[in-house]
């Protein structure tokens, strides 16, 4: 009977969770910036590792392999059989000792000849939301939660065929992720967010040794559009500044998904794309453009037009998808394209699941309510514009790859290459199809940029890419893996 009344407590709660989504928690943050007092001030890139040296003497020398056992998950409830065999772990890292800081990881290894395989890290956006519940349990990990609740199936085009993949829940609040101290929500930010990544990576690799030195990329979406950058920043900053104590990361390159990296150049592509696809009016679009310089600061008088197609039954993020109606019972207003393998209702699936006490105990997870996003995090510092770091990460000769599902409308590709053009990169491969199969399907189209930059969008796909076109993300991603573009029919 417990149990009966745990699972209708939590199915009611999910929907009161729904907007509680990696979406929604971007459009807010997008929201916030536009009609905060400072929104038209644009904070430092941040392309250094201010304080982080400090951080690194104090617990990056901590003996941590005997960790590594205690974290080995042996099952999670509702396993599929046939992937009993699974490497997985599961458990915290401290990141901040004296504030009782500590960032909860989850950890694959690959499915085969994991030794010889790259270790690849999973960043999910927001800012605030969870790597584990998107990208692991939505998009690029082994599962994927059934519409029961409580049983896993397998993701048979998961990338931890491969890589070995780290899914982490940052910043402190996200999801298992923990401070003793809640006044630290409230100081979160990209430069603290950051810092904290870059220990917990020194200190996990002290847990797991055997990846020391084994080539190790950055991936994420959304919100990982300044994560993602500022990571990799962080990294090659310390390597550079402390040569003769490089860290046993050895990055070599960061792929990032539906980029949230420019405000700007993101409203103009975002006015665009909803223009483009019939989401606005001629009029309406003409306001917006006459009202607002969208490519300078200053763009609060466009907010109301700018966003009226968001009150339609529509997902901004898939135009073209699904959507999953409010209800006890998840149902799908079904629109005309729908990928088959793609359930825009799992969100709530992953609630249920991730909530459950006995697969926060499989985890290794203190006992609490688990949700996709936090609204407890308060951002303390954006920089307006990611092009200064990534400019100087292609200085440093780092391949950057962006890609773009062409259904997003809030991170659009349109606004993705925008910024590209900011960056004033020469094109090295023409802009070509690229495709997935051996049928020839179209996966996208990709073109080549001087510096290693590479922009790839991925047809028929929304902002999270994996869960909307998953066997086309993962030719992307072994595509980047491997240093050369996804493959085109011999006719193009």
């Amino acid at each position: 009977m417990r149990n009966t009344t745990f699972g209708l407590l939590l199915i009611c709660v999910a929907a009161l969770h729904a907007d509680a989504s990696q979406e929604a928690q971007l459009r807010r943050f997008i929201r916030s910036r536009r009609n905060s007092s400072n929104a038209n001030n644009i904070d430092e890139p941040r392309v250094g590792i201010t304080n982080t040296t400090s951080s690194l003497r104090e617990y990056s020398t901590h003996d941590m392999a005997n960790l590594k056992a205690a974290d080995k998950i042996h099952v999670l409830p509702g396993q599929p059989s046939g992937t009993i065999g699974l490497s997985q772990y599961g458990g915290y890292v401290t990141v901040h000792k004296k504030d009782g800081q500590a960032l909860f990881y989850y950890f694959v290894e690959a499915a085969t000849d994991a030794a010889a395989k790259p270790l690849l890290l999973w960043l999910n956006g927001g800012p605030g939301c969870s790597s584990l519940g998107y990208g692991a349990m939505m998009e690029v990990g082994p599962f994927r939660v059934n519409k029961d609740k409580r049983t896993l199936s397998e993701n048979m085009h998961a990338w931890t065929k491969v890589a070995n993949v780290i899914f982490l829940e940052s910043p402190v609040g996200v999801g298992f992720s923990y401070s003793n101290k809640t006044l630290d929500f409230h100081l979160s930010g990209d430069k603290s967010t950051a810092d904290d990544t870059f220990v917990f990576l020194l200190n996990w690799l002290e847990r797991f040794p055997e990846y020391k030195g084994r080539p190790f990329y950055i991936s994420g979406e959304s919100y990982g559009g300044h994560y993602v950058p500022q990571l990799a920043a962080t990294i090659l900053s310390h390597n550079l500044e402390n040569s003769s104590t490089r860290t046993s990361i050895n990055l070599q390159g960061i792929l990032v998904g539906n980029p949230y990296l420019d405000a700007n150049m993101n409203a103009k592509g975002e006015v665009d794309y909803l223009w483009s696809h019939g989401m606005i009016s001629d009029e309406a679009w003409a306001s917006i453009t006459k009202k607002c310089s969208l490519d300078q600061r200053g763009y609060k008088a466009c907010v109301t037009d700018m966003h009226g197609a968001d009150q339609s039954n529509i997902d901004p993020y898939d135009i073209y998808a699904s959507v999953c109606l409010e209800g006890p019972i998840e149902t799908q207003y079904r629109s005309r394209y729908t990928p088959r393998s793609y359930d825009i209702c799992s969100d709530r699936y992953v609630y249920v699941y991730l909530n459950d006490p006995r697969v926060q105990k499989a985890l290794h997870a203190r006992p609490k309510e688990w949700t996709h996003c936090t609204s407890e995090i308060a951002w303390m510092d954006a920089p307006a514009s990611m092009v200064p770091t990534l400019k100087w990460l292609i200085e440093q000769h780092l391949p950057v790859w962006l890609y773009s599902g062409d259904f997003d409308s809030v991170c659009p590709f349109i606004a993705t290459r925008y910024t590209i053009k900011d960056l004033g990169l020469n094109v090295t491969e023409p802009w070509r199809p690229w495709i997935v199969n051996e049928r020839d399907e179209v996966g996208g189209h990709v073109q080549g940029y001087t510096g290693g930059l590479v922009f790839a969008t991925v047809r028929a796909a929304g902002h999270a890419v994996p869960s909307h076109q998953p066997e086309a993300a993962l030719v992307l991603v072994s595509s980047f893996l491997n240093g050369t573009l996804p493959p085109s029919d011999k006719w193009w």
